[in-house]
């Protein structure tokens, strides 16, 4: 960083007298290009076109733009690329040829942080870490004698981040090769997936998601190979790529361990299995769907530890814990946690019958499905073909004579109206819906055809959350935000704190270079007080709720994420990209 500022100097785009002045006003602790960009002595589009010209002079690598924070890396590469008449490629927008990368030995790609990444009747293109090497360009072109290389610019941590996936797939290079054998054997074309080979396969592809902390497993067939892919905290990142004959046993295995009809290719198929990985028991949730080049296979992780979470360890902020476990210990009502797919609501509801489960009371849950067996609660497994829908469970299971009731998912009004007469007889029920935020989930209770009189007087509460990113402790760093956003907290900034400081992940190898590790909860959490309650039963409009809501102490989901991102644990970007509304 000093020495681009002392670049910048050198070529009189800084005044050295300007930055003394900055220091001795003591705004930081010391002097940063976001420092500078904040206080209009540099502009973003100038450092782009400096850094694009440097590089092109050899006076710093590519690599070495991955250090700043605050400009547009991917706009100084294609503006590299531009002047250097080369071709941009964004890694991640693309399909490796897996072939084509097995040609080159993984030391040499290792060595010259190089990747092949197309081969066509004329060329072989490929990224370098550093494009202007020429000893890797000539490595590269030797393993390549009859066709010439062209060297492409890409981002240097999507090459690294590529390098590390192959460096994993590099282990199982002998499984395999010893898959093709068993299935040259066989003289087929498809595996009935018995060979102990691919058991291994499947086995490193489960510990490899385990390990990273994934939700869910995709295994895709593409054109012309087959890849496999984890969502950690929310997002994929692809880990194996295999030639496109590795996922015909692959599919096959994973459908008979669920239990599900090998030869069906045409129909989407559902299963689950149990597996012991890494010494811990998960279940497996299976699900198969037809594609253009074959079929997508995604495996939903579910650890059986995690149903013991606490709410206390969820992640949510004290202001919404305390409303929220106040909520969950009233006799009777109904409490809500709304939030798109994947916003953590079940575990949310776990979490709750935790915190409130007694050997005195009779607990029952339905659910589609049961994601997580719990001791000393009745669970219903929700079985549309055999006529146990949600609405048919809670009937009967009314007649069961429950004192909390978890219904996984309110998806029509029966269900619904049913919930809210168990609520008003006495029982506490605790459910989900999908709606935005939680003052609009009362909107969505009047459309289903519920009377407002009966909504006022069994709603309790109404949790809205999101989960959010959080920063890697390992490569956190201060980061200054643009004029225009802060402009837009502003608000929240003088509400709690004077001199607020954020942060950025920049990347690192212990968070696969994405500036994130794990995930935490953002929530806003709506008590139905008496006065609410009362204008819901005169159907009241929701910016009237809203204003009564604020009155009362309600904080709004975005508001609880810049309380985070204030402390330092999560980034205003991850706030805007999952709550803005």
């Amino acid at each position: 960083m000093l020495k681009i500022i002392e670049m910048l100097l050198e070529d009189k785009i800084l005044e050295k007298e300007k930055i003394v002045g900055l220091i001795r006003t003591g705004k930081a602790k010391k002097v940063t290009i976001s420092l500078l960009i904040e206080n209009d002595m540099l502009d973003k589009v100038t450092l782009e076109r400096f850094l694009a010209d440097k590089v092109r002079a050899g006076k710093i690598r590519v690599s070495d733009i991955c250090d700043f924070t605050d400009i547009d890396k991917q706009a100084v590469l294609k503006n590299i690329a531009a002047e250097m008449k080369l071709e941009f490629i964004d890694l991640d927008d693309i399909e490796i040829d897996a072939s084509l990368v097995n040609k080159v030995p993984f030391s040499q790609l290792v060595k010259y942080s190089a990747l092949p990444i197309k081969e066509t009747d004329l060329n072989v293109v490929a990224v370098l870490n550093d494009p202007f090497d020429i000893e890797a360009h000539d490595a590269l072109q030797r393993l390549f004698p009859l066709k010439p290389l062209n060297i492409a610019i890409a981002s240097p941590k999507l090459i690294i981040a590529n390098i590390q996936r192959l460096e994993t797939q590099d282990s199982v290079k002998n499984i395999v090769a010893d898959i093709r054998r068993d299935l040259k054997q066989d003289n087929s074309d498809s595996s009935d997936g018995e060979s102990s080979s691919i058991v291994k396969l499947i086995d490193i592809i489960l510990k490899s998601a385990i390990y990273a902390k994934a939700s869910d497993i995709h295994v895709e067939a593409l054109e012309k190979s087959c890849i496999v892919r984890e969502r950690v905290d929310g997002l994929l990142r692809q880990s194996f790529t295999f030639d496109k004959d590795m996922f015909a046993p692959l599919s096959s295995r994973m459908k008979l361990l669920a239990n599900l009809d090998i030869a069906e290719k045409r129909k989407p198929q559902d299963g689950r299995f149990s597996a012991t990985v890494a010494g811990k028991p998960f279940d497996f949730r299976a699900s198969t769907l037809p594609t253009m080049f074959g079929e997508s296979i995604v495996l939903r992780i579910l650890d059986k530890t995690k149903v013991m979470i606490r709410l206390d360890e969820s992640g949510m902020s004290k202001h919404s814990l305390d409303r929220f476990s106040e909520a969950i210990k009233v006799p009777y009502g109904i409490v809500l946690v709304t939030g798109p797919t994947g916003s953590g609501k079940t575990t949310t509801l776990y979490g709750a019958i935790n915190a409130i489960r007694d050997v005195h009371d009779k607990i029952i849950t339905v659910e589609d499905p049961v994601e997580y067996q719990m001791s000393g609660i009745q669970q219903v497994q929700v079985n549309a073909k055999a006529g146990l829908g949600f609405s048919d469970a809670l009937r009967s299971i009314l007649r069961q004579d429950p004192d909390k009731i978890m219904i996984g998912e309110i998806r029509d009004s029966e269900t619904l109206r049913i919930a809210v007469q168990a609520a008003l007889t006495g029982h506490l029920v605790l459910s989900t819906l999908h709606t935005n935020d939680s003052i609009s989930a009362i909107s969505r209770i009047l459309d289903m055809g519920i009377e407002t009189y009966l909504v006022s007087g069994a709603l309790v509460c109404i949790q809205a959350q999101r989960l959010v990113r959080k920063i890697c402790p390992n490569c956190k760093a201060e980061v200054y935000l643009p004029d225009n956003i802060i402009d837009e907290i502003k608000v929240y900034l003088d509400k709690y704190s004077a001199k607020p400081v954020f942060y950025k992940g920049v990347g690192c190898k212990e968070c696969s270079f994405s500036g994130y590790q794990g995930r935490e909860m953002i929530s806003e959490v709506l008590t139905v007080s008496e006065e609410i309650s009362r204008m819901i039963a005169s159907n009241a409009t929701k910016e009237q709720l809203t204003i009564q809501a604020t009155s009362e102490g309600f904080i709004t989901m975005f508001e609880d994420g810049i309380i985070k991102a204030i402390d330092g644990k999560t980034t205003i970007d991850e706030i805007y990209r999952v709550a803005r509304l």
